[in-house]
C-alpha cells in the first residue's frame, strides 16, 4: 500500500497577486474618474485603500504609551472622513494617494495632541500638578508625547520652508509609517533618495528640536 506524502498547503501567493493587481487597477480607475470631476468615485476609492489607512494607523499607534486614548479604529475613521472631503484633490495614482494620506494622518494626530494639551491645561496649574502626580505613568508619558508631537509639527513647518520634500518624507515615514519603498512610490523618487532625505531630515529636526529645548 503506497504511503501518502504530507498534505500540501495551498499556495495562495498566485491567488493574492491577481487580487492585488485587480485592486490596483480599480484604484487607478477610481482616481481617473475623480480627475474627470466625478466626486462619487470617492465612494469606490476609499474602501479600496482602507487597508492602507488601517496599516498606517496601526504602525503609528503601536509604539504609543498606555495612556494614549486614540485607538487605531478612531484614527482610521477620522483620516477616512478627511480624505472623503478631498474629492477635488488631483490624485495622480496610488503613490500620490499615500502621500496625501500621510499628510492627513499628520493633521489628525496633531489635532488630537492639541486637544489633549488643551484638556490638560484646562485647569491651569492645578490640573497640571494632578497629572504629574497621577498613578498612571502612561498618562504622564502621553502628555509628554503630545507636547513632543506638537513641537515636531512646528519644526516640520519650518523644515518645509527649507526643503519641502524633506518634510514630505518625514510625513510618510513617521506619521504614516510607510517603508522607504512605499515612501519612494508616494513621492515619485528613488528609494535611495528617500533614504538620504530621511537621514538628512532627522538630523535637521534633531538639531532644531534640541535648540527649542535649550
Amino acid at each position: 500500500m503506497a504511503t501518502q506524502g504530507p498534505e500540501r498547503t495551498p499556495d495562495t501567493r498566485h491567488d493574492a497577486q491577481p487580487d492585488a493587481q485587480r485592486d490596483a487597477q480599480e484604484i487607478e480607475a477610481a482616481l481617473a474618474t475623480l480627475r474627470r470631476g466625478a466626486p462619487e468615485a470617492m465612494d469606490r476609492l476609499l474602501p479600496l485603500v482602507y487597508d492602507d489607512l488601517r496599516r498606517m494607523a496601526h504602525r503609528q499607534l503601536a509604539a504609543e504609551p498606555s495612556g494614549h486614548t486614540l485607538s487605531t479604529t478612531a484614527l482610521v475613521h477620522e483620516a477616512y472622513l478627511r480624505l472623503a472631503d478631498q474629492s477635488r484633490a488631483e490624485w495622480v495614482d496610488r503613490g500620490h494617494f499615500l502621500a496625501i494620506a500621510a499628510r492627513v494622518m499628520r493633521r489628525v494626530l496633531v489635532d488630537y495632541a492639541r486637544r489633549h494639551r488643551a484638556e490638560r491645561r484646562g485647569g491651569a496649574e492645578r490640573q497640571r500638578v494632578a497629572l504629574e502626580d497621577a498613578d498612571d505613568a502612561g498618562a504622564v508619558v502621553a502628555a509628554q508625547r503630545a507636547d513632543e508631537l506638537l513641537a515636531l509639527d512646528e519644526a516640520l513647518a519650518r523644515l518645509a520652508l527649507v526643503d519641502e520634500r524633506l518634510c514630505r518624507v518625514v510625513e510618510c515615514r513617521f506619521f504614516a509609517g510607510l517603508s522607504e519603498v512605499e515612501t519612494a512610490e508616494a513621492l515619485g523618487v528613488s528609494q535611495r533618495t528617500v533614504s538620504r532625505d530621511w537621514t538628512t531630515a532627522r538630523g535637521w529636526l534633531y538639531r532644531e528640536l534640541r535648540g527649542d529645548a535649550a
